[in-house]
């Protein structure tokens, strides 16, 4: 019985560690990692290979950019050079973008950005950093910017979505019974703005 249960754990975390080493794998040879595969505004997204892969922290005049080239790196160093901004908590995974104990429209003082709740009294605009939850495979959450809006949908322009994902990524959107404005994705927290 007791061997029975060591086998088992045993198991369960070589799983774990190889998973965690597969995460780190570029699958997708049509790009090497670094590889400048997108643009908003001139900021780049480069090609990450595996979701768990990282080259080196990223930084700018000492500001802490993030490790190339995750999705936390990509939208804080658009949010730095495409409008000058630096948030006062510089570190963090793409889940402590988001603050759930602020309602909807209140300051994010972490990020220096106002925080609103998916579904929120307010639409999202073109520019906004749209923060995801984690899940099973990703516990970190994810991050990307609203880069367009159309009458009932919204582009996000995102770095690191996978070795075989877009860059560019469409969501409905709808304006409920309430009139309050929700991004049809499960995942989606809410959205932050400058």
């Amino acid at each position: 019985m007791v061997k029975k249960a060591l086998l088992s754990i045993i198991i369960l975390v070589t799983s774990y560690l190889i998973f965690n080493q597969v995460k780190k794998v570029n699958f997708n040879n049509k790009y090497e990692v670094g590889q400048p595969i997108d643009s908003l505004n001139n900021v780049i997204v480069f090609f990450n290979g595996g979701v768990g892969n990282v080259v080196q922290r990223n930084t700018c005049d000492g500001y802490n950019l993030g490790l190339e080239y995750q999705c936390v790196e990509f939208v804080k160093r658009y949010y730095y050079e495409n409008y000058n901004h630096k948030m006062p908590d510089s570190y963090g995974h793409a889940i402590s973008f988001y603050d759930n104990s602020l309602t909807d429209n209140k300051m994010n003082k972490q990020r220096n950005l106002t925080q609103f709740s998916n579904p929120s009294q307010f639409k999202p605009a073109i520019g906004d950093l749209i923060v995801m939850r984690g899940t099973l495979l990703n516990k970190y959450g994810h991050v990307a910017i609203v880069s367009n809006l159309f009458m009932d949908k919204l582009e996000i322009i995102q770095q690191n979505a996978g070795p075989f994902s877009s860059s560019r990524e469409i969501f409905e959107l709808t304006k409920n019974n309430d009139g309050q404005w929700e991004i049809k994705n499960e995942r989606i927290l809410g959205w932050l703005r400058k």
